[in-house]
């Protein structure tokens, strides 16, 4: 393994260690959990943060990666079934690491890419919507996807105004499940 693999790794390992605490995570820490001089992650990664981004990128796309693999587990569902499975499974994680699920999905606001999680996420997505909704063309199958993915993210990252003004305790699983049943009645229009 190269050093700069010895350091993302080394991140990674730390950012599941400390879980919400990952703002302590120090350079020095991280190189000495790599082995490395001090001075690499600034010339691999130029500083902490880009660092700590990347990494979380990457355990990010592993989530996603997994929630392909539901096909499996819910075989018995009908396709609504599946996508709010899916979406609770989503909101489960933004809430369980919820330092993480800030830092991918800023970082995806700031500097959208191609491939990022938001990206990767609504590809996850977008089979399960057309299976709920096969009568929508293409152009307001991806729309209505996309919103979904918006809805949720925001939701997430406001969840105290959401609380504030409706009552909506998202923190609390059953209150979580109800209101993301209720957002895909409203973009599926069912």
């Amino acid at each position: 393994m190269d050093n700069k693999e010895k350091i993302m790794q080394a991140t990674i390992d730390l950012i599941n260690e400390k879980g919400e605490q990952m703002n302590g995570i120090t350079i020095r820490e991280i190189c000495k959990k790599a082995n490395v001089g001090l001075g690499l992650v600034n010339y691999h990664f130029g500083n902490k943060d880009k660092l700590i981004e990347l990494c979380v990128e990457r355990i990010v796309n592993g989530i996603v990666d997994a929630f392909y693999s539901i096909q499996e587990k819910t075989e018995q569902l009908t396709a609504f079934e599946k996508l709010d499975y899916l979406g609770n499974m989503t909101f489960t994680f933004l809430f369980e690491h919820d330092a993480v699920s800030k830092i991918s999905i800023l970082a995806d606001m700031h500097a959208p890419k191609e491939d990022d999680n938001t990206h990767r996420t609504y590809l996850a997505y977008l089979p399960l919507m057309y299976a709920c909704r096969p009568d929508w063309d293409k152009e307001t199958l991806e729309r209505k996807t996309f919103y979904l993915i918006t809805v949720m993210q925001q939701s997430f990252l406001r969840h105290k105004v959401i609380k504030q003004l409706y009552g909506i305790d998202l923190t609390v699983p059953e209150e979580r499940k109800t209101f993301h049943s209720a957002i895909l009645h409203d973009i599926l229009e069912v």
